[in-house]
């Protein structure tokens, strides 16, 4: 049984009547006409339990973005239904209005032949704007009956699940359309030739000054004879397709440092996912994965549907684990995916005990066969604590802060004798600079 505000109200009209005259007759006769009166609403009121509830599927959704909850409810009693619906998603999904009212006229109703029978239904609509990837659930849907008279009614709480994946938010994207066009460029599609050491032919032109003399091809020179001499020909050279592109994701216990307000795995994710479609824009076979002690995740651009949409799906589910990665799995997992040589791009942290004990024992053999390059969040935190030295406790913070950068300087270094690559950047600035070290890398041919 469920009592509203205009029970209360109606409680607190009959009181005045007691006061007014103070009897014991009174007061029990008020009370049993309220409880009559609430006892014949509910009685009236439609079932809630007569009612059938259909989740209506949701698309994904990336994370920040609006989108709305559909639920069609069905009733197929014989009274009218109207109240309340309360809708039980979670705090992350963003719920703005999770009640929403109801109305619902009787489900049956005799035909001419005394059998015919409809039902009513409604739609129950809950915008939501999450403010947290993964997967979010609504587990219940609570149905609330209010009699005709207003006083009272009945609820009842369907358990029917409804889910909601929200993809992470991928802020790079506006970058994707500079990189792509720089793509194009350094392919010759274009007017814009850029001269790379690639080893595909793209086409023939004249031969202008500063060209390698290494790129004449003499036989069509020699067929292209003219009145006024002989003009030299060149060969141009494409960037080659077709090569294969590994990102490794690093998910434990370092990618749940917060950088800027922003975990240090959703910085990683965003920068995978502008390099995934630069990649794959560029004619290159992607592959994903993510791991900590095992591998979580995994898209690779071989799979049905956009690889954009694939990284972002696998991706949506990747949380923080408060574990140690195990690198050494690296080799084996790698040589699953493809056992040509390839560009690997480690995103991970530049902590130098993670990396001494983890990556670093690997790294021989993973250079030996694929380019390597590893790139990692750079907290600017730690700059903006090396130059504040204005009491004795800033002084102290900015030794502590010396002393990280040093070591960071010297871990690169190490990682540059054993010929990784490393892009270390602010959040916002590291899929833009891996972006450019994949143009750049090739540009000069190294894929």
């Amino acid at each position: 049984m469920v009592l509203t505000r205009r029970f209360l109200y109606v409680a607190l009209g009959l009181s005045a009547v007691v006061v007014v005259f103070p009897a014991p007759g009174t007061l029990l006769g008020c009370a049993v006409l309220l409880i009559l009166l609430a006892a014949v609403d509910m009685v009236l009121a439609g079932s809630p339990r007569s009612v059938r509830v259909e989740r209506v599927p949701t698309a994904e959704v990336r994370l920040g973005q609006a989108t709305t909850a559909s639920t069609t409810v069905y009733q197929a009693g014989s009274r009218p239904l109207r109240g309340q619906v309360k809708d039980g998603w979670q705090p992350s999904a963003g719920a703005r209005a999770q009640i929403s009212p109801i109305r619902l006229g009787p489900g049956r109703s005799n035909g001419p032949n005394g059998s015919a029978a409809r039902i009513q239904t409604a739609r129950i609509e809950t915008a939501l704007r999450p403010t947290r990837r993964g997967d979010l659930h609504s587990e219940h849907l609570s149905l609330r009956s209010i009699g005709p008279l207003g006083l009272a009614g009945r609820q009842v709480t369907h358990r029917v699940r409804h889910t909601l994946r929200v993809l992470p938010p991928f802020h790079s994207r506006r970058h994707l359309p500079s990189k792509l066009q720089r793509l194009r460029e350094l392919d010759g599609a274009t007017a814009v030739q850029i001269r790379g050491a690639g080893h595909e032919f793209d086409s023939l032109r004249d031969y202008v000054r500063g060209d390698d003399v290494r790129s004449i091809d003499w036989r069509a020179t020699a067929r292209r004879q003219s009145s006024q001499g002989q003009h030299l020909v060149v060969r141009t050279w494409r960037p080659e397709r077709d090569r294969r592109v590994i990102i490794a994701l690093d998910s434990s216990r370092t990618s749940a440092v917060r950088i800027e307000d922003e975990p240090r795995l959703d910085s990683g994710m965003d920068a995978a996912l502008l390099l995934g479609a630069l990649a794959a824009g560029a004619g290159d076979r992607v592959d994903y994965f993510s791991f900590d002690r095992g591998l979580s995740s995994q898209a690779r651009s071989g799979m049905r549907g956009d690889l954009l949409h694939q990284m972002a799906e696998a991706m949506s589910t990747v949380e923080p684990r408060l574990v140690e990665a195990d690198f050494s799995q690296l080799p084996g997992q790698i040589r699953a995916i493809s056992s040509q040589r390839s560009l690997l791009v480690v995103l991970t942290s530049l902590d130098s005990g993670s990396l001494e004990e983890g990556l670093l024992p690997v790294l021989p053999a993973l250079t030996q066969r694929h380019l390597v390059v590893l790139a990692a969040v750079r907290d600017p935190e730690l700059d903006r604590r090396a130059r504040a030295r204005e009491t004795a406790g800033e002084v102290y913070r900015a030794a502590a802060a010396e002393r990280a950068l040093i070591e960071k300087e010297a871990l690169r270094r190490q990682l540059a004798s054993l010929g990784v690559e490393v892009v270390e950047a602010a959040p916002h600035q590291l899929p833009p600079q891996l972006a450019d070290t994949y143009i750049r890398l090739k540009a000069s041919g190294r894929l």
